[in-house]
């Protein structure tokens, strides 16, 4: 890293996600406060806001517990035990992400109650998910890969030598992994947490979906249904509180966390634990899974489809593939333009002004997305009028959305490409912007390929901001998905769901093939023996991503 100063074509477009981000949510607070003082009093002090604090904070923290106990024993066997096939399990704890939770929702309604899909293949009558109970059941199954992908990563990375250290002084199994593995996994747990985290506090489809009242769901109401604009912006504040409050207790735990290893050497293989009496206990753990995470969903969709008779079914959903991928494509391809420069003055500047720029791409994924999108409206409304239901506003929201996800894969390779080729390049007459063209660009092409992967599969799924901000007659996979299930016509929403199932699955299977493509070339370079193995990623804060 270099302390100079920042360059202007770097810094602005820094200044303009900063202004992006900070404008319209400022818009939010002057629209919460637009109100008369005794309106504003009745609004702040209804009683109905602490049900909804309530109700948001217990179903996160439960989530965070309920993914937890799911994450932790499937990347245990996955990557400490010698449970097969280990693929298989990694599959298991990966395609479910490729789901989005209101279609994971939809199919475990669709697939319960009276004449579901349960019911009319068995003749049971299966009780329908709804309420609590319901939102955390489809919220787990959806969101535990975020958990799952950072434990498993952490579990590869532990040095053998703490574990045998730890039994040489006499302690047992149990004792050795609750006093040596668990504090270990402890920054990994954090970084899924806070990802699952602003998950649940944003999310409004699902607990909609299951009539459990939250934040963001009574945003969405009071917007949409009753049309109070003031207590819906007062509903955006108190989630952006919850998620700033959020950040902040994430940011005290990860603090003074350093992991490092005891040898100075590489690592010897870990270990690997037999599963032995437990095995019976393991199949039915991870057969109960793979059934309620990828089998009753997918095979309630595909059971739904085969009733769907609509001639003008196939032709809609074409135009609404043709909608999605378009605006995912457009929006993965500015998202990850914005993101280089920013991910650059992060790798290269140690300046002060460079890490806050870097931060303020993340403020607007830490944002809600009802949230995020409700400030874009006001915005529009109150400063360009025009802008308002356009496709253009949709791709900026899209783009200062997902900017962070962009961040995380680009400035890996960056710390792979290192500088002192770009100085080569200078000292043998090539201009900064020629070095860094003809020299770095070219190496860091597999992390702008994973970044716009992540931002399509991000906007392929994408439902709050595509509903309150899309232009009057843009349809698209999730906008249709979600149409359909309010009104329970789930043959109707079936097509839609299989081929947003479908294109996340391909996706996401791409995305860990050019990842593990990675690291097998980066585990085949040779280490300069007595040197310290640098940090592995679940070993070190992660943003975001």
């Amino acid at each position: 890293m270099t302390n100079r100063r920042l360059p202007l074509l770097l810094s602005l477009p820094a200044l303009l996600t900063v202004a992006g981000v900070l404008l319209p949510l400022s818009y939010l607070v002057l629209r919460a406060f637009g109100a008369e003082w005794t309106e504003l009093r009745e609004i702040v002090f209804r009683v109905r806001n602490l049900e909804l604090l309530g109700n948001t904070l217990g179903l996160t923290v439960s989530v965070l517990l309920t993914t937890t106990l799911v994450a932790l024993p499937l990347a245990f066997l996955a990557a400490r035990s010698d449970f097969r096939p280990r693929r298989a399990l990694m599959l298991l704890g990966v395609l479910p992400l490729a789901i989005p939770g209101y279609v994971g929702a939809y199919a475990l309604i669709a697939a319960s109650g009276a004449g579901g899909t349960i019911e009319a293949l068995t003749g049971v009558r299966w009780p329908g998910p709804s309420g609590y109970w319901g939102a955390l059941g489809v919220l787990t199954l959806f969101t535990f890969p975020y958990l799952f992908l950072n434990l498993h990563a952490a579990l590869r990375s532990l040095d053998p030598a703490l574990e045998d250290a730890a039994r040489l002084l006499g302690r047992t199994p149990m004792q050795t992994f609750r006093a040596v593995t668990l504090p270990h996994l402890r920054p990994a747990w954090l970084s899924g947490a806070l990802l699952i985290a602003l998950h649940v506090l944003g999310d409004f489809a699902v607990v909609s979906l299951m009539r459990y009242p939250t934040f963001s769901a009574a945003i969405y109401q009071q917007y949409t249904a009753a049309y109070d604009r003031v207590y819906s912006a007062w509903l955006a504040l108190g989630l952006l509180l919850i998620t700033g409050a959020v950040l902040w207790l994430e940011s005290r735990l990860m603090r003074g966390v350093f992991l490092a290893r005891v040898s100075p050497a590489t690592a010897r293989q870990l270990p690997t634990l037999r599963v032995g009496a437990w095995a019976p206990l393991a199949w039915a753990f991870v057969a109960v899974l793979a059934g309620a995470a990828l089998v009753v969903p997918l095979g309630t969709i595909l059971y739904w489809l085969r009733l769907e008779q609509s001639p003008f079914a196939w032709a809609a959903l074409l135009a609404a593939l043709k909608s999605a991928l378009g605006a995912a494509a457009l929006a993965a391809v500015t998202t990850t333009a914005l993101a280089f420069p920013l991910a650059y003055i992060g790798n290269r500047f140690a300046s002060r002004a460079a890490r806050l720029t870097e931060r303020a791409a993340f403020l607007g994924y830490a944002t809600p997305p009802l949230a995020f999108a409700l400030s874009l409206v006001f915005f529009s409304l109150r400063v360009t009028p025009s802008l308002y239901q356009t496709f253009t506003l949709l791709i900026i929201a899209y783009t200062l959305h997902f900017v962070a996800e962009a961040i995380g894969p680009i400035r890996t390779g960056l710390s792979l490409a290192t500088p002192r080729l770009e100085e080569a390049a200078r000292v043998l007459g090539q201009t900064p912007w020629q070095a860094l063209t003809r020299v770095t660009l070219p190496l860091i092409r597999p992390g702008l390929l994973v970044s716009a992967a992540f931002v399509f599969l991000s906007v392929l799924k994408e439902l709050p901001l595509t509903l309150l901000l899309s232009p009057i007659g843009f349809e698209t996979l999730a906008r249709n998905v979600w149409t359909y299930t309010e009104e329970a016509q789930y043959a109707s929403a079936a097509p839609y769901a299989l081929a947003l199932a479908l294109s996340g699955a391909v996706l996401t299977l791409l995305i860990l093939r050019r990842e593990g493509r990675g690291q097998r070339a980066e585990g085949r370079r040779p280490r300069a023996q007595g040197r310290a193995r640098a940090p592995t990623p679940a070993a070190v804060r992660k943003e975001p991503t």
